[in-house]
């Protein structure tokens, strides 16, 4: 099997890789807090983890494909109260999104996913693509791998009906992926911390300060290894088969190309 990794590849093995029309992920996370229990790396490291599982289960199924390495920060200012978090601004994170996507496209690569793995940068993420399709010409694909995966991470979770915040799919998944930085001893109870939302179906930004006195949100107590193994199978298995599907590349996406 060819290499998936991007910084693990020779220039010329790249070459190769965008002449055989090879999809290209960039893993896009954030260095933020994550309660008392878990590293400031919890999303970048999931979001790793994820890309270069489902990339192996893509390149299986005889897909090529290459994970370039992820961007480690990203939009986190509702995170700051705790400490230990770096944010950008938009226009930072955009133009290192954009400078990324560009140098791919130059090297010959046409089909670029962005693969999510914190929710501050959902919304940004959703404009830099509705930006960047039409000024660079080229469709880009861009999800948050537990909406993407909703169906499978909600089968598989006994107390959340999806994934929050150092919650019980977050430290799971940790304990399963880096053990020896879960601070076992540190997990919240269940939900002690963590205030409700009064109204929904409107928004208003909101620090996590001001929604959990701990910095986590969901169940992290309900925790176990064997549960993160199984969510990284299954969400790792619904990405691939949706990054596999031809008409997901096939779709047409501007008119004005249309012949």
């Amino acid at each position: 099997m060819a290499e998936i990794e991007w910084r693990r590849s020779r220039a010329d093995q790249l070459r190769e890789r965008a002449r055989e029309d090879a999809i290209v992920i960039l893993p896009v996370a954030s260095l933020e807090q994550h309660g008392q229990h878990l590293p400031v790396e919890v999303d970048s490291c999931l979001g790793e983890e994820i890309a270069t599982r489902t990339a192996t289960k893509m390149a299986a199924r005889g897909v090529p494909v290459v994970v370039l390495p992820t961007i480690w920060t990203g939009l986190s200012e509702h995170h700051m109260t705790f400490g230990g978090t770096i944010s950008l601004d938009f226009a930072a994170f955009s133009a290192l999104i954009e400078g990324v996507v560009r140098s791919v496209l130059r090297h010959g690569f046409k089909r670029i996913v962005l693969l999510n793995a914190h929710g501050g940068n959902e919304n940004a993420l959703r404009t830099i693509v509705d930006d960047l399709t039409p000024k660079l010409g080229v469709p880009i694909v861009q999800f948050t791998y537990w909406h993407a995966a909703a169906v499978a991470v909600a089968r598989i979770l006994e107390t959340q009906g999806g994934l929050t915040h150092a919650c019980e799919a977050e430290t799971s998944m940790m304990m399963a992926a880096r053990p020896e930085l879960v601070a076992t001893g540190r997990i919240p109870p269940d939900n002690s911390n963590a205030s409700h939302e009064p109204v929904g179906g409107v928004y208003r930004w909101r620090s996590i300060g001001s929604r959990s006195a701990s910095g986590s949100l969901g169940n992290p107590a309900a925790a176990t290894a064997e549960k993160g193994e199984k969510l990284f199978e299954a969400i790792s298995d619904s990405l691939a088969d949706k990054l596999c599907n031809r008409d997901l590349w096939d779709l047409p996406w501007d008119s004005e190309r249309l012949t």
